[in-house]
């Protein structure tokens, strides 16, 4: 009897942090910015609390409207080859919604809406200037804790910070005023 011989088939191991992103189990708290990994806990009760509700009015408005598609975190956004985000709330209006293919969104949605929790200068920082950089419309920032919103809106070229505001999101593209 001879020796049975196996081949055994290995992948390559992964390269680039995109690769190894793409290997997590669906629902990993993780993404990737520039190439690099951030992971994160899961966001305490009150931004949870502040996000559902927020994400039920914009929802009921643009689909009172049929003006786009509104979508709670999790869900992954990919801008360009080295960014995979999940942002708190985004919204792609309606004559944007190539960007959803295959079940999921490849290019900057319209609106982003961010929920401040752990490591801010995240959301502050290093995601407003993605989002400034794929041209995002319209970027809000929200401090759960006393309710502020940091409101950016794209001019095309640039983000340009508007007023603060305490309970209120006033989307210019979808115009309206969100309270909460």
């Amino acid at each position: 009897m001879g020796l049975m011989q196996t081949k055994r088939k290995f992948k390559n191991p992964p390269r680039t942090a995109m690769e190894v992103f793409e290997m997590l189990p669906e629902g990993t708290l993780a993404e990737v910015i520039n190439n690099l990994i951030y992971m994160s806990p899961s966001p305490d009760f009150d931004h949870q609390y502040l996000l559902s509700n927020l994400h039920t009015d914009i929802n009921i408005f643009t689909r009172k409207f049929n003006s786009g598609k509104c979508i709670v975190s999790p869900i992954d956004v990919f801008l360009g080859n080295k960014n995979a985000v999940q942002p708190d709330i985004v919204f792609i209006a309606s004559d944007n919604s190539g960007i959803i293919q295959n079940g999921k969104i490849k290019g900057a949605p319209d609106l982003i809406i961010e929920i401040l929790s752990g490591n801010k200068k995240h959301d502050l920082v290093v995601k407003k200037s993605l989002y400034e950089e794929f041209g995002v419309k319209e970027y809000f920032i929200i401090d759960p804790s006393d309710k502020t919103v940091i409101s950016y809106y794209y001019d095309g070229e640039k983000f340009i910070l508007q007023e603060s505001k305490k309970g209120k999101i006033k989307s210019k593209l979808l115009k309206k005023v969100f309270t909460f």
